[in-house]
């Protein structure tokens, strides 16, 4: 596709083009400022019909204390895409080819199909501006683990989703039997490895069927924002996709309104997260833990602390009861460092039938710093997550029917979990009581941080835990 000549002139540019729509959307860190853009660098994919032109700009956003580099994939078009105004990034005037519509490509069929062709590696992309820095380059890799020959049959986006975009494919195998995928392409970019390809992956290459099958990734090496080499990252990857199946959140949302009991789902996931966790240790690195990685984990807890009562200053009635319980955890036996899922909730697993359990998006928590989501960790912390997440669940219920206790629902899930994953792996996760508990706590702090700013009517569900576990603290504890 001839849209870009270095004698050609764009009316308005790219970057002018693309930041006020940058601003308004949801996967954008910094609501309520406008984008300060540069751009690093840019690849292309090919349109086999040679009519739409698709091109990948990787831009640093300098208006912040800090730069961040986001991913923006479009796509060029001569006339408007049928049914795609939602998508519409605006309009421009080629000096050679007229006016263009400009779309956020994973919108757009012909980028979506060209995307599927390059994680399958079944096409190449091209470098679309010059740099600097050595060798900038796009390099797909089909996972070893996905043999099954695909045609694809249509696409669209995932609704909803905050940091990233999904991409669905609608595909068949050579039987004609459907196969859809899932694509997602991250918007935000930092150097190394993303987890969520990484331990996914190996997951999946080591035969769990606890995760999706993996299909592929494509990852690239782009000029760094300080200017003075280059960045590897993950731009993309694509896994096995389960239409119509529900996620443990709603799952357990309907089984509190219908006051059934949750005991053997939630004794099952208990199992099928300790089985992950043993799969994890088993093929990627662990670590035995250090006084380092103690104090760094603990001062994280404490600092999570400071951070919540600033933003509820009641909680600090219960300063004394916080810090002596992250004392005991500096001195309690802390178990060895393994790779872990990093943001593990009810929302974060589904039921699919014949399989049971499936874990998705181990990304960890996006906005944390990928130094920080790819280290090793306590499997405790993901128990401790899911803990909590029962209790949200319940909580939640509460919010909508108040004068309604689902407390001994929540008790039940969660003491059967625990029990699930103790069959499982071996380990009952009570017996390091100080640990589970600074680790539950720890995360009350944070969802006490977001409610307070995000969802005040919610704020009341991770505060209550937080007194809670502190009195069951007091009462459990030796």
């Amino acid at each position: 596709m001839a849209e870009i000549h270095t004698t050609a002139s764009i009316t308005p540019t790219k970057l002018e083009l693309v930041g006020p729509w940058m601003a308004r959307q949801r996967w954008y860190a910094a609501k309520g400022r406008q984008p300060v853009l540069r751009k690093l660098w840019s690849w292309r994919l090919d349109d086999p019909a040679g009519t739409v032109g698709i091109e990948t700009l990787l831009v640093a956003d300098e208006g912040g204390p800090e730069t961040v580099v986001y991913q923006v994939p479009l796509t060029y078009r001569g006339a408007p895409l049928e049914g795609g105004q939602h998508a519409l990034v605006g309009t421009m005037e080629h000096s050679v080819l007229g006016p263009r519509w400009v779309y956020d490509g994973v919108h757009d069929p012909v980028y979506a199909a060209q995307l599927l062709a390059l994680v399958l590696e079944q096409t190449t992309p091209q470098a679309g501006s010059a740099s600097d820095t050595p060798e900038p380059a796009v390099a797909p890799r089909r996972h070893p683990s996905w043999t099954t020959e695909t045609t694809l049959t249509g696409s669209r986006v995932l609704s909803g989703e905050q940091s990233n975009t999904s991409v669905i494919f609608d595909c068949v195998d050579d039987s004609g039997a459907p196969r859809p995928l899932i694509c997602k392409v991250f918007r935000t970019l930092q150097a190394g490895e993303n987890p969520d390809v990484v331990v996914q992956g190996a997951l999946a290459e080591a035969g769990s069927l606890r995760v999706p099958g993996m299909v592929g990734a494509v990852s690239a090496t782009w000029p760094s924002v300080d200017g003075e080499g280059s960045d590897v990252g993950h731009l993309a990857f694509a896994q096995e996709f389960f239409p119509g199946t529900e996620d443990a959140w709603r799952v357990a949302l309907r089984a509190i309104a219908a006051t059934e009991d949750f005991s053997d789902r939630a004794r099952d996931l208990g199992a099928a997260t300790a089985e992950v966790h043993s799969r994890l240790a088993g093929v990627m690195p662990t670590e035995p833990v250090t006084a380092e990685a103690v104090a760094t984990t603990v001062a994280g807890m404490r600092g999570r602390y400071v951070a919540a009562a600033s933003e509820v200053p009641a909680l600090a009635a219960h300063e004394q009861r916080i810090a002596t319980l992250f004392d005991r955890a500096v001195n309690a036996s802390w178990p060895a460092l393994q790779r872990i899922h990093g943001d593990y909730h009810l929302g974060q697993v589904l039921q699919v039938a014949g399989r049971g359990w499936v874990l998705l998006d181990f990304e960890g928590e996006p906005l944390r710093p990928l130094s920080e989501r790819t280290r090793p960790d306590l499997a405790l912390r993901d128990v401790a997550g899911m803990l909590r997440s029962f209790d949200y669940a319940g909580g939640s219920w509460e919010q909508a029917h108040p004068g309604h206790s689902a407390r001994e629902w929540v008790a039940s899930a969660q003491r059967a979990f625990l029990e699930g994953y103790a069959a499982q792996s071996g380990r009952d996760p009570r017996e390091d009581a100080v640990l589970l508990t600074a680790f539950q706590l720890d995360k009350a702090l944070y969802e006490v941080v977001y409610e307070a700013r995000n969802r005040p009517t919610w704020l009341t569900i991770p505060t209550t835990a937080v007194v809670r576990l502190l009195d069951d603290a007091r009462k459990d504890l030796p």
